[in-house]
């Protein structure tokens, strides 16, 4: 294995949305692959639709769960107001993966906070490099619409250099059970939308 500069990875989105078992899957894949991996979660607030976030760094060795401010390599977010939220901390030539779902938080659904407009033409100011993509769509078309933290999981995947094997033992070991088809396809689905991205810098 090559050294590795470490890579900074984080998932965001709001509670009930399978980020916190995207996250476990991801690390999962990562430490198989011989990579050294520290990971930090905020979800003090995923049992009622709140912002959750788990960050995951992993290179040759780690020295902290915690990435520096303006260091995130890939932001996967799982929602647009989530993505503009958490796109200030995106580092140089980052990549974002953005699903274009909306989901309004309670000071919105009461009528004392608006939805911004325009959320993705925005993301566009903090990198050039966003994947939009419906992965609710994706979900339902693989056959389970709880799976749309696999299809975004799917599209990361493009990105990083690690075995097709890995991903799919790692996914058979975390969501065996009768789910466990409908995963794998929106696993599928998701590369594919993640194909039709830019290649990565670097």
């Amino acid at each position: 294995m090559q050294n590795r500069k470490t890579v900074n990875i984080r998932l965001v989105g709001v509670g009930g949305q399978g980020i916190l078992v995207a996250g476990e899957v991801l690390c999962d894949v990562l430490l198989a692959s011989g990579w050294d991996v520290k990971k930090s979660e905020v979800h003090g607030m995923s049992q009622r639709g709140g912002s959750v976030n788990s960050d995951i760094r992993f290179g040759t060795k780690v020295y902290s769960p915690l990435i520096p401010d303006g260091k995130v390599d890939f932001l996967v977010a799982f929602e647009q107001m989530e993505a503009l939220r958490y796109s200030p901390g995106l580092g140089e030539g980052a990549t974002l993966i953005v699903n274009v779902q909306k989901i309004q938080p309670s000071t919105v659904a009461s009528g004392a906070a608006k939805y911004p407009d325009g959320i993705l033409s925005l993301l566009a100011s903090y990198t050039p490099n966003v994947l939009a993509l419906n992965a609710e769509a994706l979900a339902r078309q693989a056959g389970s619409i709880r799976s749309v933290n696999i299809v975004l999981l799917g599209a990361l995947s493009r990105f990083l250099d690690i075995a097709p094997e890995a991903w799919d033992k790692a996914l058979r070991d975390r969501l065996s059970g009768k789910g466990l088809e409908a995963n794998l396809e929106a696993f599928r689905l998701g590369l594919e939308a993640g194909k039709a991205a830019a290649s990565p810098p670097g």
